[in-house]
This record gives structure tokens, sequence and C-alpha cells, in this order.
């Protein structure tokens, strides 16, 4: 028998997905064959599995605290936002359409049907499958037909822990509030809380997790302590941690409406020479070394976005200067001369002007490019490697000096001037040999090495120490 345990949350961010990740090396340290599982996601950093499909970026993380590879079952429906009230809806990994709020709703029941068939082949294959649900699963507006809380948890009959931050502050009326509004048998089948990112002396807290016990007639199974400088991948909020040291080089990432793979960054934030800030609406490009223009859900309107903060007339002065640009993705193609969506694949058909940099044009198309790819750059021959996910296609005389060959095909291009580089690949600074590259176009003179892959095991193995420490593991693994 497979145990399934389900972690939900008061609210986002509550730490869900660093629980599931968190627990995933603690199972998988004790020798049982574990599995992430989020049945529905929604967010903008996604990962692409060796298969080709798309699953949510945390998903990633936490196969990789269990020694996998992410597949499309960890996460069977992603729902990437491209407006306010609508997203692209992913099953099992491909693309299905875009949907308004209210379609997406109806078609819910047709959802979960992939999500059962999902979880039913993890289970086939692990001892445990550790679930990670979505939001709260007190949003009263939400909870017909749900799929992604407890909805999924009486379809599967499986256990189910809830976190809250007491960072936050008001963390006993999250726990006692969200258990009340569930039904009777949804409060029945929580086996417990996890009370996260605690600060102090816990002697001071002893008191109120007796009278919580005693509200609530459930248990707490642990109280995390604030884990200081954890990195792992963000599901989705940006990590604007300030950094105080002295860097050789700044780095500038204007933060556009509908950002996607934002931790194509983190390893930057991380390097000690580097000077890492996102800027956001209303603010002005500082003076710095490096511009990247990220990806976006949106190009179309992410280029307007960008016009109506000035931002291209900050790029128009920073090239001036003989700063340097870079545009992963989205940003490549706004580079260009023109955008076209004759179909309207990611929001109002129609064509946009480019920012003019780069001499090529970029078509929307509804085939979507997925796939994990390795080459070398061309000028210098190092290694490279990342993953594409885009739906344009890209042409013009500026790709004719591409900036990486691929083996089936090129990617990218750097500029006559050597200022600008256009790339389709997201993790491009995760290959310590092209982020040295890169770094050195930059402006770093020495660029120091960084084990970015070692970090992050580090941080899993950190939170898997710290678990162990304060959480009740065994009561855990209990059905």
């Amino acid at each position: 028998m497979t145990l399934t345990l389900m972690i939900q949350g008061t609210t986002s961010d509550a730490g869900k997905s660093v629980t599931v990740a968190g627990l995933c090396r603690v199972f998988k340290r004790r020798g049982l064959r574990v599995a992430p599982f989020k049945p529905q996601n929604m967010a903008l950093n996604s990962a692409v599995t060796i298969e080709g499909g798309e699953i949510g970026r945390a998903q990633a993380v936490q196969a990789q605290a269990c020694g996998l590879a992410p597949h499309t079952d960890m996460n069977p429906v992603l729902l990437k936002p491209n407006s306010d009230t609508g997203a692209q809806v992913i099953i099992h990994g491909k693309a299905l359409s875009n949907m308004e709020a209210q379609d997406y709703h109806a078609y819910k029941k047709r959802a979960m049907s992939a999500v059962l068939e999902s979880h039913k082949r993890l289970c086939e294959q692990y001892e445990v499958v550790v679930v990670e649900g979505a939001g709260s699963p007190a949003e009263i507006n939400l909870r017909a037909n749900d799929i992604a809380n407890m909805g999924f948890a009486e379809a599967v009959d499986c256990p189910v822990v809830i976190v809250a931050d007491i960072d936050r502050g008001g963390v006993f009326a999250h726990l006692v509030g969200t258990l009340d509004l569930l039904s009777a048998t949804e409060q029945a089948r929580v086996k417990g809380f996890i009370i996260n990112r605690f600060r102090g002396d816990i002697s001071l807290l002893q008191s109120g997790l007796d009278w919580l016990e005693e509200r609530t007639a459930k248990k707490v199974l642990g109280v995390v302590p604030y884990i200081h400088d954890l990195h792992l991948e963000a599901e989705d909020a940006i990590d604007s941690r300030q950094q105080l040291e002295e860097k050789v080089i700044k780095v500038v990432v204007p933060v556009l409406t509908r950002i996607s793979n934002h931790t194509d960054f983190d390893v930057l934030r991380l390097h000690p020479q580097v000077d890492l800030c996102f800027i956001g609406k209303g603010e002005s490009i500082p003076p710095c070394d490096l511009i990247i223009i990220p990806g976006s859900k949106s190009t179309r309107r992410d280029l307007d976005y960008l016009r109506s903060n000035n931002w291209d007339a900050d790029i128009n002065k920073h090239l001036r200067y003989g700063g340097k640009v870079l545009g992963i993705c989205g940003g490549f193609q706004m580079l260009g001369k023109a955008i076209h969506d004759p179909q309207g694949i990611e929001g109002d058909a129609g064509s946009s002007q480019g920012l003019g940099f780069l001499e090529m044009e970029t078509t929307i198309g509804s085939d979507k490019t997925l796939r994990q790819v390795n080459g070398q750059l061309n000028t210098s021959k190092a290694k490279i490697s990342g993953y594409e996910i885009h739906a344009g296609i890209s042409s013009g005389p500026a790709l004719d000096k591409p900036f990486a060959n691929l083996g089936s095909h090129s990617d990218g291009c750097l500029s006559d001037d050597g200022q600008i580089i256009g790339s389709y690949l997201h993790g491009l600074f995760d290959e310590s040999e092209t982020r040295n590259e890169l770094l050195a176009w930059a402006g770093i003179a020495h660029v120091e090495a960084l084990d970015y892959a070692a970090i992050i095991e580090s941080n899993i193995d950190r939170l898997a120490d710290c678990f162990e420490q304060h959480l009740n593991i065994a009561e855990l693994l209990k059905p």
C-alpha cells in the first residue's frame, strides 16, 4: 500500500513547497521510494521534463529531493496565467488551450480525471507520495469541483497536514479559522499542524501550542525554526532579499507583469561577484553593467508594459554608454523588429513593434517548443545547457550570428557590436562554463567559481536536517 500524505497551507507561501521538498528528502534518507505530487499548480515558473512536458518548477525541485528526474505525472495540471482572468491550461505536460476562469471552473471535472490518472501511476511505482496543495483549502469560492486541496484529498482518501507561517503573524487564527471552514469529513482527515518559520524561544510558544491542540483536538506535529539564507527555487514569488556585500558588477532585471521563469536568475543572486537587482513599476533602470530582459507569458502586453515604464529609453541609454543587454525567451523576442501573434495565442491577435535592437521578427504560433538542450557557445565552445519553453519562431539576419550551437539547431544571436545577446534558453546561468562566459562578457575580469547544483543539494539537506530534528516524522508516516 502506498502512503499518500497531503500538505496543505493556510495561505499561499505558507511553506507548502518547502515542506514537501524537505519531507521528500527525509523519506528518501530512510530508504523509502518517494515521489512528489501537486494536482494543480498555478505558476509562471516551470520546468521541462526529459520527455518534453511542462510542469511547475517547485515539483522539479521536489523531484530532486527524491533523487528523481522530473516527470509530468508529478504535476498533471499546470495553469500559466496570461491575464488577470485567464490562463494557459497544461494537462500532462502539454498545452491544451487558453481558458478564462469561468471556463476552467467548468472544465475541472475533466481535469480531475487527469489528476487521478497521474496519482494512480505514481502509487504503482512509489511507497510514499507527498502531495502539495495550492493556496488554501478554505477558499470558499473555489470549493466546488476542487481538485487542488480537499477535493483531491477526499477523492483519494488521504491524510492532510496543514502548514501555517508564524512569521506572518496570526498563526493561531489562520489554523483554527482554516479548520473551522472545512466540512466535517475534511476536518476528520486533518492529522495535525506544522508551524513554519518560528523565531525565538520555543518555550514562549508552548502555551499557545497547548491551547491549539485542546481547541482543535489536532496534534502540532512540529514547529520549524526560521532557516536563514535557505535557498530553494521558488514556485512563484521573486526573492528580492537585499544584498549588502560589495560586488564587481551590477545586473538589473525589470519585473514584467507576466514574468516567467525568474528562477533563471537565482544563481546570479547567489554569486559572490554579482549585485542582482529586480526593479518594478515606476522605477527607472539604474546605472549597471548588464540588463536582462526576462521571459514573459504575454510578450506583447509586457512589451507595452516595458514601454509604459520608460524602460525602453533606459535600455537605449544603457547601450549608448557601452552596457550589455541579454534577452531571454520573451525578452529575446522583444529585442527584434516586430512580434506577430495572428492567432491570439498570448492575448489579442495582432502585431507589435519590437525594441528594434536586432534584425529579426517573431511569429507566435500554436505549437509550443518544449525541450531540454545541450550544446556549445559559438564564440568559445563553452558547454551550454538549458531548456526551451516558447511558442514563437524567430527569423531574420540577426540569427546568422547565433549565440549557441545545440546540435540539431542553433539558438539566439549575438549582435555585431557584441553588446546584445538573445537566447531562447532558460537556465542559462546554471551551467558553470556558460555562466562564467556571460559574466566575463558583462564585465568581470576574473570570475569566481560557484557550484550551483551543490548549493541546491546542500540546502535540501539543511531543510531535511531541520525537519528530522523538529518534526514528528514517525507520526507523519502513519497511514
